[in-house]
Order: C-alpha cells, then structure tokens, then sequence
C-alpha cells in the first residue's frame, strides 16, 4: 500500500473485486436484479470514497457511502436467504462490510468532531 492511499480505500478496492466474483455466481434468474444492484451500490461506494478524499465537504460523500454500505447488508442478507449468496460468501462479506463500516463511521465521526476539511488522517481507524 501507498502511503498515500486511504486504507478504506485499498479495503474497498479488494471488496468490490470479492463482491463482483461472487455476484456473477449468482443464477442467471436473479444476476440482473440482485447482481446488478449489489454491484452497482458496491461500485457507487467507491466513487463516493473518492469524492470523499477529494471534496472539500466529506460529510456528503461519506454520509452517501455509509447509505451504500447499508443498503449493500440488506441486499446481501436478502441474496442469502434466497440461496444466492452460500453461507461462507456470506459470512466473508459481511465481515468485509462491518470492518469498511467500523473505517466510514470512524471517518465521519472526525468529521463532523473537528470540522476538519481534511478527513485522510482518520480514515482507517
């Protein structure tokens, strides 16, 4: 890893390779709906990241991130109740998605405690 570079960042960058593996597993029945949808909030977290790092009002960005990462749970809960997402995908993105949860909240809490417009200090806690 760059000394530059966020470690959410190189996190997310690594979920979202796990994510699109594993959605173009899923049947072809459900791929355009829970795949393309899981995918697209999976890639839209990613630009809000890096508009967050970038933008000199972060709130905005990660409060759109933190929405992403919610509505991907959901999403993900749902795929593995029906059966497309087997148990151990499962369990591994969601362990992914709490530790980029714990490294978002993290960010927006410094955020918003020091008014700083520079997030990157804090962004892997």
């Amino acid at each position: 890893m760059r000394q530059d570079e966020l470690p959410i960042f190189v996190l997310w960058e690594s979920v979202l390779g796990e994510v699109l593996d594993r959605t173009a597993r899923f049947p072809k029945s459900v791929r355009f709906t829970f795949g393309q949808r899981i995918d697209g909030l999976a890639l839209d977290l990613l630009q809000d990241l890096v508009r967050a790092r970038y933008q000199a009002d972060k709130g905005t960005a990660l409060t759109r991130a933190s929405l992403c990462l919610e509505q991907l749970r959901v999403l993900c809960r749902v795929a593995h109740a029906r059966g497309h997402l087997d148990p151990r995908s499962f369990e591994f993105l969601a362990r992914r998605f709490d530790e980029a949860g714990r490294m978002l909240g993290g960010w927006l809490k410094w955020g918003r405690s020091s008014g700083a417009a520079d997030g990157k200090a804090e962004a892997g806690t």
